[in-house]
Parts: C-alpha cells; structure tokens; sequence
C-alpha cells in the first residue's frame, strides 16, 4: 500500500466545532478549543480530523450554508488561528480534512447577492432559476428540509432552487465558470496544507436539466447521482485533487453501489472514498424518516453485506455510524442505559472490523447518548423544528407528545450537544451557557472518566484503531456474511490469503449460543467487550453474553 493511500488503514476523527470545546466561554466552540484537545486526540490514535465547515456563514444551517470559502467564521476563530490548527495537528501526526459545501450557497455569498433581483448581473447563471408554469413553482421538487425546493425572487419574477433551506441555494454546476471558481476554493486551502476533503452532498451536482414535474416522489430522481457528476468529478480530481494528492471522502445522498463503485474507483479517477446511508435507514420504515420505530436487524445486516461485497475491490467506502446528522448509535441501536458500555463497544467492533476507513464522531469514543431532550423548545436544528411544525400544527398528523417521541429517535440535534469532558458545569465544554443543552448524563459519562477507566469505551476505541494497522485482514480481507438471518447475531467473517478473521455481535439483552468454524493452524481472541474473554483460546461453540462482541483471528 503506497503512502499515497495511507487512508486505507487509518481512523478519522470527526470534530463539529460548534458542539467540540469553547476556549472563551461565549457558549459555541471555536478552533481554539479544537487545539487545547489535540493532545486528546492524539491518545486517542487518530490519523486525521474531519473538521465540518468554519468558513464564513449566516449559520442557517450550522455551516453548510457557506457566505465566504475564503474566510473563517469569527464565531469559530480567525484564519490565524485555522493556520495554528493545521500546524498543530501536524505536529502531531495528525492530518486535516475540510469539509467543502459546493452543491450550494448560502444566500448571503456575494454571488448569489449579485444575481438576485437583477437577471444581467454576471453571477446569474451561476445559480440554478426558472419562471414560473402556470403560476406556480417550476416544478414539484420538495426540499429536503421540507417543502417546495422552489424560491421566489420578487424582482425578476423566477424561481432559484434550493433542495435543502431557502437560504442554501444550488449552483449551477452546468456553468464551466461555477466548476472553475470550486477548483479555485479547493486549490487555496489545499495549497495551505491541509491534507483532504469531505464533499457534502456531491452526488447531487448534476441536475436533470429538463426541469420535469416528479409523478412518483420528491424530484430527487432528476438530481441524484444526475447525467454529469462523474464527468464533474474527473473534472475536478484530474485538476486539483490528484494535483495536490488529497484525500476525498464524498457524501453520497440516496446513492446507488454502482455509483459508488464508479465514484471511488481504485483508478483514482474520482473520489477516495464514499459516505452512504442506506444502513442508517434501518429504523425508516417504508422508507420513512419521521417516525418512531425500531430498527430492522436483518435489513441491518444484509445491507451491509451488500456494500462490504460490492466495493471489495472496485471501491472504497467510509465505515461510520455516527455524525453532526445522526442520532447517537447507543441510543439508536444499543442500549443507552444498563448496558450503554458494552452496547457502544459492541456496535464500534461491528463496523471497525469491516474493510472501509472507520470515522468516529466526536463523543462516540466516550459512549456519549441521545440528550433525551422533553421540550421542542430545546431543539435548535432547522431540520427538526421544521419538520415539528409540518407535522404537528400543519398536517396535523401527530401530536406534540408523538413528535417528541420522533425527535427523541431521529433529530440531528442528538448529535450535536456539547462534547462532555468532565464533570464540571455544562460537562466543561465551557462556562458560558452553551448554544444547545448538555445532555443531562455529564457527569456520568464524560472524557475525564473514561480515560480514568482502563477498561473503558474510549480504550477499546484505542484498541481497534490499533488493530486496523498491525492485521492486515481488517483493511484487505473478502468479507462474507455468516448466518444472514440470524435474529440476534451480527457475524460475519473477513479472509485473505493468510488469515481468516471471524466477527461476532450480539445486538440483544440476552445469551445466545452458536457454532462456528475455527478451523485453522492457530485461533485466538483478538478484541472482546468482556475482559473474561480476550486472549483466551477461542471454542467453536460459543455462548454470547448481552451485548457482547467476540472477533477471532485464524491463522490458515
């Protein structure tokens, strides 16, 4: 492995600067904070950190509604202070992704400021407009954030696009000048060294251009993965990724295999790798977001086994449960209270021993859970208080007390409380009243604890960051899904030309026995979320505790 593809056994580190550590008690997190914890971090053994957006914003949408590529949120800092990040974080072994929004901008860019109300301005093909049919929105198109992805502009009578707030509105990628001026954003801050990107929302770049009416759905069937995005994307990897050798990480809206076949492609044509979601879909049924429901365990399981194989050697996938858009995977799909420890180490065991580049999210390390929040007024996602006052006081379709329950499960703002270190008020993310509530949990659960506790979530994170580098089955091994319709048991084995590695998940409170084949020169315990069983010599029947996780390694 060339060390030009170092991402093929490292761990990244997601960091939501906004929720991470306040260095000056104004109740947000800042770069400064980012660097009081590298030392953290750097114990923790990450390779790099995906850093989501500092740049200049209205924070409509906590950053990803981006006013200024060039410069850094006040709220977060200075470009003084980004400089000192990158510095300090090399230093340290440790490398930087950005995370670039350039499906769209905020309303308030410069670009988009020109081009409103005034159809000559130079920047008005760079957003995506229409007139009006039969007077109303171009299209039926929804955004994702709920309703019509149509906006009016008052002044020239059109519409502009926007799939995800009105106030994020979509480039139009068919303009060689918007490719040019994105490959200019990327060039800057690769030129000051950092060291990759984080693409939002790429797949969604190119847009069907007939502007169709959608009779089944949403309209995302005329933008998802549309006509010219992996034109676009050569296009760029070919003049600025492969230039600078950064690594890439695409986020992959509602994707296809096939797609991110092609999009990460070991040629390197496109992308590094891909982020998609269908495994977080578990708990839609029928395809439904907002609503309360437990997840599906063999859906779970097989669509997994479906992404393992189908990028083995034609792709490369980041392997993640948790992000700034999730809620907490202890809450989601363990158990958050008697056995929140053994259910956060399971469920990390279950994707780090998977072939991909694990990222773990901010928090994840010290098994932090859902807030459990009981009032709407304690929510602050756009998403989430969106979606409350569509369901609630428009359609009417469920009651406040249901959507409480909903938003307890599904919100993004599960994510994004403040990052618990210790015991202090506001769990010491600051000593200012913080922007979102600390989960009430902090002095519980908190990284000053963990790293007290040698047998705690954050040490077997350390484990299995370790792991990744010294077997080398873990990154290169087949995998193949064992027992697929097991009720209770997530197996599933990796294998290459010297070793065998068996992975077994229980995902329930209660004892389930199985058979396997360990058949081999030598089998052993490698990881274990019981300290009874590591290290000893593995039996081929085996009796699984509550959510206990067992990975043996077979030397053929």
């Amino acid at each position: 492995m060339s060390q030009k593809e170092w991402w093929r056994t490292a761990t990244v580190y997601q960091i939501y600067p906004k929720s991470f550590c306040d260095s000056n008690n104004k109740g947000t997190g800042d770069i400064q904070g980012i660097i009081s914890k590298l030392d953290y971090l750097k114990m923790l053994g990450v390779d790099a950190i995906w850093l989501t957006p500092v740049y200049q914003s209205p924070m409509i949408d906590n950053g990803y509604d981006i006013a200024d590529y060039y410069s850094i949120n006040p709220d977060f800092g200075t470009m003084s202070d980004f400089d000192d990040l990158l510095e300090e974080a090399k230093s340290r072994g440790i490398r930087l992704i950005m995370d670039i929004v350039v499906n769209h901008t905020s309303t308030q860019h410069h670009w988009f400021q020109s081009a409103l109300g005034n159809k000559d301005s130079e920047y008005r093909d760079y957003y995506i407009w229409k007139d009006p049919v039969n007077g109303k929105e171009p299209t039926n198109w929804q955004s994702k954030f709920g309703g019509n992805a149509w906006e009016m502009d008052e002044l020239t009578g059109q519409y502009y696009l926007h799939l995800f707030a009105k106030e994020q509105a979509d480039l139009n990628w068919e303009n060689p000048k918007v490719r040019q001026e994105v490959k200019d954003i990327i060039s800057f801050w690769a030129e000051k060294g950092v060291d990759g990107f984080r693409l939002d929302v790429i797949n969604l770049i190119s847009k069907q251009q007939d502007f169709l009416d959608d009779e089944k759905g949403d309209g995302r069937c005329f933008y998802t993965d549309g006509p010219r995005v992996h034109e676009y994307l050569q296009e760029i990897s070919q003049d600025v990724f492969q230039k600078y050798g950064s690594v890439t990480v695409g986020e992959m809206s509602s994707t296809t295999l096939e797609h991110c076949q092609q999009y990460s492609s070991s040629d390197g044509m496109e992308l590094s790798m891909v982020f998609n979601f269908h495994h977080l879909k578990a708990d839609y049924p029928n395809g439904q977001k907002w609503t309360k429901a437990p997840f599906d365990f063999i859906q779970l399981k097989s669509i997994f086994n479906h992404w393992q194989t189908g990028l083995n050697g034609k792709g490369w996938g980041a392997l993640f449960w948790c992000n700034h858009d999730q809620p907490r995977v202890v809450s989601r799909l363990g158990n958050d209270q008697e056995y929140r420890e053994l259910s956060a180490k399971m469920l990390a065991s279950t994707i780090h021993m998977m072939q991909g580049t694990p990222y773990i999210y901010q928090g994840e390390e010290i098994g932090m859970t859902n807030p459990h929040y009981t009032s709407i007024d304690q929510y602050r996602d756009l998403e989430s208080t969106n979606m409350y006052d569509i369901m609630v006081n428009q359609d009417k379709s469920v009651s406040h007390d249901e959507m409480i329950e909903i938003l307890d499960q599904k919100s993004r703002d599960n994510s994004r409380t403040p990052m618990q270190w210790d015991d202090s008020l506001y769990a010491g993310f600051s000593k200012g009243v913080p922007w979102l509530s600390v989960a009430n949990n902090y002095k519980e659960i908190n990284a000053k604890q963990v790293i007290e506790d040698s047998n705690s979530v954050f040490y077997f994170y350390q484990k299995l960051i370790k792991l990744r580098k010294d077997i080398d089955v873990i990154s290169s091994g087949d995998y193949t899904d064992l027992f697929p319709e097991h009720k209770e048991l997530f197996c599933y084995q990796r294998q290459n030309e010297t070793h065998r590695l068996i992975a077994i998940h229980n995902y329930y409170d209660n004892e389930v026995g199985i058979c396997l084949d360990l058949t081999g020169k030598e089998a052993r315990y490698i990881l274990s979320n019981y300290e009874d069983v590591e290290g000893s010599i593995p039996q081929n029947q085996m009796v699984l505790r509550p959510y206990e996780c067992r990975v043996v390694l077979i030397t053929k």
